[in-house]
């Protein structure tokens, strides 16, 4: 029950210091990606959450407007919107993923890094009756769609066949991170990255050009222009739109992201001093009732310091099972995203096992080692302390 009750202790707190050490790293790696958004000038758009929406009485003039108001009014800004689902065969079987976005986007974000081929452009002539149009796509297409070749596809928001032409291919696991929650993302393995011009945009449907808007991102400007064009998507597509700068973004998330990691920091060490203190006294206790048996091993050979060594033996081995056990959870986890068919979650790497859960596995490591040292030491200062004697015997 004792060794039972330690193992189980033992993966709960390293279950915490998985999740805390791999959320840490998935938040260092958005705020790494969103830091170019952090400047002067610059404001990302949100739907108010009071905002009645209703997409039925929203129609492509509607929305058009907004975009020739941004146009006329030398308004700069970033677009990008993904998530559209399209039925592209694959040596994977994987469900596929649009994501469209414009140049000033693609400037700004550098995530789309390429492993083959060439950067995309934006100059491509549209024609609508014969467009072909240069892509990246994900490290999953590849073998499908090696560099240079055509893929003919309904697209879903210009509403007709066109021809893509594989400009490049991405790197394993490119990803995207949330705005608003830097730990969360979404990765680009069985995606189509497709460039969007002004002629793209004008010639698709209403669906684009709404979800641009939602997160579309304005470019050094000013408060004076922000507020006129809040009013023209009120006045037009009858939405409210808040418009916050990413530090304001950081903020938001911060708030509820540090508080969170207070609650599992404390839920840790309060599981680690109950830990330390059941394994100390386990021992302790076993001592006390093999005392006979303990004092004759010390007369005939048994040190302190090989004491030592079987105690750091054992909990190596429990620690070692622990971590085997967080292993198979982990890529389980990722594993399953390949089973389920998820193109949006789905990664390359040890089944599926990616960096940021190869550093979060090796923070565990080493919570485990200045534990498993806390603990053996107070045992060996606490046994020292049990009287040793010939008496002991007699």
């Amino acid at each position: 029950m004792i060794v039972f009750s330690v193992l189980l202790l033992l993966f709960l707190s390293n279950y915490l210091v998985f999740i805390a050490a791999q959320s840490t790293v998935s938040t260092f790696q958005g705020y790494n990606e969103m830091k170019h958004l952090n400047q002067a000038g610059n404001y990302i758009a949100n739907l108010d959450p009071d905002s009645d929406m209703n997409m039925g009485k929203i129609d492509k003039n509607d929305t058009q407007n907004v975009y020739d108001y941004l146009k006329n009014n030398n308004i700069r800004y970033a677009l990008f919107t993904d998530g559209f689902i399209v039925s592209l065969p694959n040596a994977y079987d994987m469900e596929v993923s649009f994501a469209y976005l414009n140049e000033e986007y693609y400037k700004l974000n550098k995530q789309f890094e390429i492993s083959q081929g060439k950067d995309l452009y934006f100059d491509y002539c549209f024609d609508n009756n014969d467009i072909e149009i240069p892509v990246l796509i994900g490290k999953g297409l590849s073998k499908t769609y090696p560099l240079g070749s055509t893929i003919k596809v309904e697209d879903p928001m210009l509403q007709k066949q066109i021809t893509l032409k594989v400009q490049g291919i991405l790197k394993p696991n490119v990803y995207h991170s949330n705005l608003y929650s830097l730990s969360s993302k979404q990765y680009y393995n069985f995606s189509v990255v497709i460039p969007v011009n002004e002629a793209f945009l004008n010639n698709s449907s209403v669906g684009l050009q709404l979800q641009g808007l939602f997160d579309i991102i304005l470019l050094q400007t000013s408060k004076n222009k922000i507020e006129g064009l809040h009013k023209v998507i009120q006045d037009k597509l009858g939405l409210k739109f808040n418009f916050y700068t990413q530090e304001e973004n950081f903020e938001y998330f911060n708030k509820y992201y540090f508080s969170s990691l207070k609650i599992i920091t404390v839920i840790t060490v309060i599981l680690t001093l109950i830990l330390t203190c059941i394994t100390i006294w386990s021992s302790l206790a076993s001592i006390r009732l093999m005392i006979k048996d303990f004092t004759i091993n010390l007369f005939v050979g048994l040190s302190y310091l090989k004491l030592r060594k079987i105690f750091y033996d054992y909990y190596g081995v429990l620690f070692f099972i622990n971590l085997i056990v967080l292993f198979i959870i982990t890529a389980y986890s990722r594993y399953g995203t390949w089973i389920r068919k998820d193109a949006s979650f789905s990664t390359f790497g040890l089944f599926g096992v990616i960096g940021m859960d190869w550093l979060a596995l090796l923070a565990v490591l080493f919570f485990d080692i200045i534990i498993g040292i806390i603990i053996v030491e107070i045992m060996l200062w606490r046994i020292k302390k049990v009287p040793i004697s010939l008496g002991v015997l007699q």
